[in-house]
């Protein structure tokens, strides 16, 4: 059976008729499965707060695998060696699951008990501080379009490598599917996309590991190539520092500050829901990685060369050399694809959230603004930073998963912030808003210097940006807490009838 999906016919546009067939499919069961009233807010934005154990799981862990995950890793993994896996996959499998522990639990609590639909919402009250609102609305959004980036570039570099299709359309297409579901049923929708899409991925990319391994005469074989062709890639840091390997473990902290991993916590049903998601992440996080780092690793053992010096492209130009059926070529992509959009929706969906409820109906007042038309106005929203990332993704910068890198970082650096809101009582309104400030001075800094000058000046980046041997996220974490920490300690402390009123929610969790 294998051989025959290994030997069947030569390109085809048969992939791409694949991919159509998905994506037709999943907006038809995205729309008709998340039906309910249209005009109630509280459905389009969190769900009715309904959302159980399993698709909570497959919601949080589909909105955190993009093509950072699958075309990034394998980029990466054919750069710099094996050790990737060990810089992102492992610590996030660990880490991440703490988070949502330690702190995803409690924000869910607090989000239900005030009626939260974002974290702006959260942080504002819990400061009691509109400048703090306002400051962390454009930092957020500035900070999830590169994410919204990473998405759309990921699709195009693939699609382009496998079949021909020019990025532009491929980033149109893209958009305009996540679009037509989201602006239907809102978060429902996204999360029901993504419970499908993350069944997809993940099976696709096990298929993808083993017919690839296969086709180079097994795993074995394979990795002896690389053993043979390139033993760097093989050792347990490869090309990378004991430093920077450790500063790494800084970025997965990110996912405490993304806007729509919070909005997807506040769907849940009841504390008991995160159980599921807490115990699988780990493991969905290892069989996602571990075949895409072997991939990228294998490519470089068999003399694979990256399209153009992009290794972006290494794991579409692996599918095209390795896989010859073109039904099983378009199963692949659609399954990468289904990686991608299971971010975007989210991310699409929370930006709409939050202009909403953080800058509409927060400065006219909820009774002005009726639910019918706070759906609208998100749809709106939504719609305006689609074209938006839509436009800045035909400007591609030169590699998906240094962008990744400061994105997470960028986010990262905000997670002092939500540790001191939810566990720190002395915690001050000008120290927050302070840290917020200097994390985001740093990160604009540090990235202007380390990804976007290089790339406006057209020079090709050689490893990644780093300071006295450590990822420019350590000093951003260490900044922004060091920050708040001294600045909350030398000013005043907010009445005890604001802090007490976010202590003690959610104690008893079992």
């Amino acid at each position: 059976m294998i051989s025959y999906l290994l030997q069947a016919p030569p390109k085809s546009t048969t992939p791409l008729i694949v991919v159509g067939i998905y994506l037709v499919l999943l907006l038809a069961f995205s729309i008709i499965n998340s039906r309910r009233p249209r005009g109630s807010a509280g459905e389009f934005f969190v769900a009715s707060r309904s959302i159980g154990p399993f698709l909570l799981l497959m919601s949080v862990f589909g909105t955190t695998m993009t093509a950072f995950a699958l075309v990034g890793s394998t980029g990466k993994a054919f750069d710099n060696g094996i050790g990737i896996y060990g810089l992102m996959a492992s610590a996030s499998g660990i880490v991440h699951s703490l988070v949502f522990f330690l702190v995803g639990i409690k924000l869910w609590a607090i989000g239900k008990r005030y009626n939260y639909v974002t974290q702006i919402q959260f942080f504002r009250n819990r400061f009691d501080s509109n400048a703090l609102g306002y400051l962390l609305f454009p930092v957020l959004v500035g900070l999830v379009i590169p994410y919204l980036l990473i998405g759309i570039l990921g699709a195009g570099s693939v699609l382009l490598g496998v079949s021909g299709v020019p990025t532009w359309l491929t980033g149109a297409v893209i958009c305009a599917v996540v679009l037509a579901y989201i602006l239907t049923g809102g978060v429902r929708a996204a999360a029901l996309a993504n419970a499908v899409q993350t069944i997809v991925f993940m099976a696709v990319g096990l298929l993808a590991f083993v017919l690839i391994s296969d086709s180079l005469g097994g795993v074995e074989a394979a990795t002896q190539a690389v053993i043979d062709n390139a033993p760097q890639l093989l050792a347990r840091e490869g090309e990378i520092g004991h430093l920077q390997f450790l500063s790494y473990c800084f970025v997965p902290l990110s996912v405490g500050m993304f806007p729509h991993l919070f909005q997807h916590w506040l769907t849940a049903r009841s504390a008991k829901t995160f159980r599921m998601t807490v115990i699988a992440h780990p493991i969905f996080i290892m069989i996602v990685w571990v075949p895409c780092v072997l991939i990228g690793v294998w490519a470089a053992g068999a003399g694979v060369e990256a399209p153009g010096g992009n290794s972006n492209a290494v794991l579409a130009k692996m599918v095209l050399m390795q896989l010859k059926n073109p039904w099983v070529s378009g199963l692949l992509l659609a399954g990468i694809l289904a990686a991608i959009m299971s971010s975007l929706d989210s991310q699409f969906v929370c930006l709409g959230t939050m202009f909403t409820h953080d800058i509409v109906v927060h400065a006219l007042g909820e009774e002005k603004v009726s639910e019918v038309r706070r759906v609208a106005l998100g749809r709106g929203f939504i719609v305006a930073i689609v074209a938006l990332t839509y436009v800045l993704s035909l400007f591609p910068p030169p590699n998906i998963f240094d962008l990744a890198v400061w994105c997470f970082s960028g986010f990262a650096s905000l997670f002092p912030l939500v540790v001191a809101a939810v566990y720190w009582k002395r915690a001050t309104r000008a120290g927050a808003i302070a840290s917020v400030v200097v994390a985001g001075i740093m990160w604009c800094v540090l990235f202007y210097d380390g990804l976007l000058a290089p790339a406006l000046a057209g020079e090709h980046i050689q490893g990644d940006y780093l300071i006295w041997g450590m990822m420019p996220v350590a000093f951003m974490i260490a900044a922004s807490t060091i920050t708040l920490v001294v600045v909350s300690l030398v000013t005043k402390p907010l009445p005890a009838a604001t802090v007490d009123r976010y202590f003690g929610i959610g104690q008893k969790v079992t």
